[in-house]
């Protein structure tokens, strides 16, 4: 990685192994340098965010990628605990979940997700899914932390 290609770190929070795996394969073969950390439920992503227990060490995100239907805390109530917390708040969420309810869709945006894309239910669509966020939201968008220097590892909450 040369000195000016920025390493992004992006969080999944997703309880589905094979959703998991096909978006850790789409962002493998992408063209930008990143870390994926994945957590499975709502609870641990909050811990993860701040920098507790075991991810005391954990990166800061650019970006969140959130299935609405979690254990231990859903993604609705992550959603609200990440966007009331003003350490938080700026860290773009995009919301991919299985749910095309309007009431889901509706919820996250007055939760303030930045983004709600439905998971494709073929592997080919899942994964030009995934690669249209790297080439937008990795590429095309300018994130905080870009502007705002990188907070890292303990102490970053």
């Amino acid at each position: 990685m040369s000195e000016f290609q920025q390493q992004f770190e992006i969080l999944l929070v997703e309880d589905n192994p094979g959703d998991v795996y096909l978006t850790q394969e789409a962002f493998r073969e992408g063209r930008l340098a990143h870390r994926l950390s994945v957590v499975e439920d709502g609870e641990d992503a909050l811990h993860f965010l701040r920098n507790e227990g075991k991810h005391e060490r954990a990166p800061r995100p650019d970006l969140i990628l959130l299935d609405l239907n979690l254990p231990k805390r859903d993604g609705r109530e992550l959603l609200r605990d990440i966007k009331s917390d003003p350490r938080l708040k700026h860290i773009p969420v995009i919301v991919l979940t299985t749910s095309n309810a309007e009431q889901d869709i509706e919820r996250a945006y007055e939760l303030h997700a930045n983004c709600y894309l439905n998971k494709p239910i073929q592997m080919d669509d899942f994964l030009r899914t995934i690669r249209s966020i790297e080439d937008f939201w990795l590429s095309v968008v300018r994130l905080p932390t870009q502007l705002q220097g990188r907070q890292r590892g303990a102490g970053a909450y």
